[in-house]
């Protein structure tokens, strides 16, 4: 089950050149939209707290890039760059993390609960493993409505220890339901490494217990994630799903803001960083493909003018009023 993690994607011709600048650049924006984010905790300035994920861009990019507008995705603690490379704007986004009103939850949901309805993203789930069920539950409506949609479900491998994990991939399997489990596996469940909490070598293993289908990716290439996302959600709409993606990957910050990763292992680190998915993908682009510096540097200034630009809306955006305390909210009135 071992996979060879090289430094270096082959970039065949099967892609376009706008296809492939546009999937460094939505990289581009998941890293830079977090590494602002991290810098405005930091100073202060932004309420409540944040689970980031520089390092994993391939993952999210690579499996929404191979989703269709009209299928969704849900999403963990860590959403971020699931929400960007689904199609959600960073100011919706920032205008959520501030707490205002116009955000893409109104202000009510926050870093952890990002999310867009009408753009295939349910809210973030925060409880770990709490996305699995859901996720199954919305590709049996997909199959009782005979809607050619999947979903696909993202979830760290910590959530496969959850009843949930394994209550939902059997009903999936069961079933035969258009979903494709995403586990991006960076070997680290908060600050507990894989191989203290599981025997099982690949998380894709466990697929066989439920005689589905699973594979084991390099996730920091976002071309082989892009091609097995493909592949499963084929699968998934001809009736044959669903399946298991692991992805193998690397976050290079810590759980949270306040976990400086001292867990990780210097040699580990420095093994990872060296794959860092953008500067890989940047690098195999350059040497096949008629794509020079100065585009890619333009890419980053653009993404970058449009961070601060979200930002300067975000700050002088209103705040939720107390009437909207009573919006959205479900009730029922209890009579004796």
């Amino acid at each position: 089950m071992d996979i060879e993690l090289t430094n270096s994607i082959e970039v065949t011709d099967d892609y376009s050149r706008t296809f492939l600048m546009d999937l460094y650049e939505k990289m581009v924006l998941c890293r830079q939209f977090e590494d602002r984010v991290k810098l405005l905790f930091l100073e202060g300035t932004m309420p409540g707290t944040i689970h980031q994920s520089q390092g994993q861009e391939a993952t999210a990019v690579g499996v929404c890039a191979a989703l269709g507008k009209d299928d969704y995705i849900t999403s963990t603690h860590r959403p971020h760059a699931h929400a960007l490379a689904k199609g959600l704007t960073a100011e919706e986004m920032m205008l959520e993390l501030f707490g205002r009103a116009t955000g893409c939850c109104k202000g009510k949901g926050g870093s952890m609960h990002i999310g867009n309805m009408d753009k295939g993203m349910v809210p973030a789930i925060a409880i770990v493993g709490g996305g699995i069920p859901l996720a199954t539950g919305m590709a049996l409506s997909f199959k009782m409505r005979q809607r050619d949609q999947v979903v696909a479900c993202f979830f760290g491998e910590g959530a496969t220890n959850e009843g949930a994990f394994h209550e939902g991939v059997n009903l999936a399997s069961i079933w035969s339901l258009p979903v494709i489990f995403v586990c991006e596996n960076n070997l680290y469940g908060a600050s507990t490494v894989i191989s203290k909490t599981t025997r099982v070598p690949r998380v894709s293993q466990r697929a066989a217990s439920y005689g589905i289908r699973g594979e084991t990716i390099d996730g920091n290439n976002v071309l082989k994630v892009y091609e097995a996302t493909h592949r499963a959600a084929e699968e998934c709409r001809n009736g044959q799903g669903p399946v298991l993606l692991e992805l193998l990957t690397y976050r290079r910050v810590g759980h949270s803001r306040r976990d400086p990763a001292h867990y990780q292992d210097k040699s580990e680190q420095a093994f990872w960083f060296a794959r860092d998915p953008i500067e890989m993908f940047k690098n195999s682009i350059f040497s096949s493909r008629d794509i020079t510096a100065a585009e890619l540097a333009a890419i980053d200034a653009r993404v970058a003018q449009t961070i601060e630009d979200a930002i300067s809306v975000a700050r002088e955006a209103p705040f939720p009023t107390e009437d909207d305390l009573t919006q959205d909210v479900f009730s029922m009135e209890l009579k004796s």
